[in-house]
């Protein structure tokens, strides 16, 4: 993405005095009022009047040297599962629309605006979170940024945060991820997706899919704008990112699960990044992870999604069920044939798969695998509820291992300018944040070479 702003050079514009927080406000709204883009799309709300009001407030504090920090005044896009205080919260679907307003913003919301981020509107997402696709019957579906003319999938969940970004409708987006819906949007728009370790950024206030597996992330530019973005989300100082030599890079690709079904586009430009990455001196080496194994066997009766999103939905299942997505109603059904006993089972798996990977994955920086086994399907081919599926767990599949394990995960473009694209996923046991963003603010500037 060239000669895009980061949060960076907009931080050095905006203390310049080159640009203010009400000109970049003003930008991202005219584009998502563009009759021509994809704002109608990519969002549920605009509050234009806050958003201005807001950067104006940033600017007279700028100049006042009482900024309450150096993104302050910078807009960013809040996908609709989170609560912002005074609106209602729908999650991407109809059936909450006579729910009341919010009476407070979630922690995640908060975090950002008391670091001066101007909230510029709730953006379009999978209804309830629960689709790695992107897709959305009530709301429309925005397209992605591949061969926009001919209408390819947005990914999801965070569908409207990543077109939000790539189309400079908003210069970050807070999205979530319980199996890639951060990095999957990232992935087949171009732009960098990042997955916290589940534990360092609170859940209140957001619409939960899976409260075992749900976390609260940033989709941006670059690694350092998805650095700065999480810094903020976990409450802790933004520090600056120091990217570790590739030289001497211990980098595992993981050979079980995570390679199968490649499309050929994603398996050829992983493969020239791994090549790149070696030739730089980077120590790549294939290995077994036999853990992965009973990811499957895990999730074959809905798993963790299904028995939890079954449990806050089922009353509101019954009463408003034929206002729900069926593709989303029939994935949450599944959950209501799950026993206590099927869900204190996966409790017990999941921990021993999290002690026996993360014993496997301790010699290593990081592993490296393909984002999406897939690239970004066209929106027409997907009519067909066979293709659906099968697109959405080739979307899904290898960013949900990384949520099983507890992990931490980035993805980042891998594909060069024209190509189809693909993301490169580096991923570690939970915990390893940092590490995971030295090692991508390495890479970022030499895979797509």
């Amino acid at each position: 993405m060239k000669n895009t702003p980061t949060l960076a050079t907009l931080a050095e514009d905006l203390d310049s005095g080159r640009t203010s927080a009400r000109k970049l406000v003003d930008q991202c709204l005219a584009r998502i009022a563009d009759a021509s883009g994809e704002g109608a799309r990519a969002f549920i709300h605009v509050d234009a009047e806050a958003a201005i009001e807001a950067a104006e407030a940033m600017d007279r504090l700028r100049e006042v040297k009482a900024a309450p920090s150096r993104y302050a005044g910078i807009p960013v896009s809040i996908k609709d599962l989170f609560d912002i205080k005074g609106q209602v919260t729908r999650a991407g679907s109809r059936a909450l629309d006579d729910s009341p307003p919010a009476e407070a913003d979630a922690s995640a919301v908060a975090r950002l605006r008391r670091a001066g981020f101007v909230v510029i509107g709730r953006t379009n997402m999978t209804e309830f979170a629960f689709s790695g696709i992107g897709i959305n019957p009530h709301y429309g579906t925005p397209k992605g940024a591949w061969r926009r003319g001919v209408g390819h999938v947005p990914g999801g969940s965070s569908s409207g945060a990543a077109v939000s970004v790539v189309d400079g409708m908003a210069h970050g987006g807070l999205g979530t991820d319980t199996g890639g819906s951060c990095r999957i949007p990232a992935a087949f728009n171009g732009i960098v997706g990042f997955k916290p370790t589940q534990r360092r950024v609170p859940l209140d206030g957001g619409v939960p899919l899976s409260f075992t597996l749900d976390s609260f992330g940033p989709l941006a530019r670059t690694v350092g704008c998805c650095a700065v973005l999480d810094a903020v989300l976990a409450d802790e100082t933004v520090a600056p990112l120091q990217p570790r030599s590739i030289k001497g890079m211990r980098l595992a690709v993981p050979t079980t699960v995570a390679l199968d079904e490649l499309e050929d586009d994603v398996a050829r430009t992983f493969e020239r990044a791994l090549e790149t990455l070696s030739r730089q001196g980077a120590l790549i080496e294939r290995i077994a992870v036999p853990e992965f194994l009973d990811v499957a066997v895990m999730n074959a009766k809905g798993g963790f999604a299904a028995a939890e999103s079954y449990a806050w939905h089922r009353y509101l299942i019954a009463s408003k069920g034929d206002v729900y997505d069926p593709r989303v109603s029939s994935r949450i059904m599944r959950g209501e044939s799950l026993s206590a006993a099927d869900y204190i089972d996966l409790l017990a798996a999941r921990r021993s798969l999290i002690a026996r990977t993360e014993k496997r994955l301790a010699p290593y920086d990081a592993l490296v695998l393909p984002t999406t086994a897939n690239t970004p399907p066209r929106i027409a081919d997907l009519a067909d509820d066979k293709a659906f599926t099968k697109a959405n767990l080739l979307a899904l599949r290898n960013c949900t291992l990384i949520n099983m394990i507890d992990g931490c995960a980035i993805s980042l473009p891998c594909h060069r300018e024209g190509e189809v694209p693909v993301g490169l996923m580096l991923a570690s046991s939970g915990g390893a944040d940092r590490r995971i963003f030295e090692l991508a603010a390495a890479m970022e500037g030499v895979i797509r070479v």
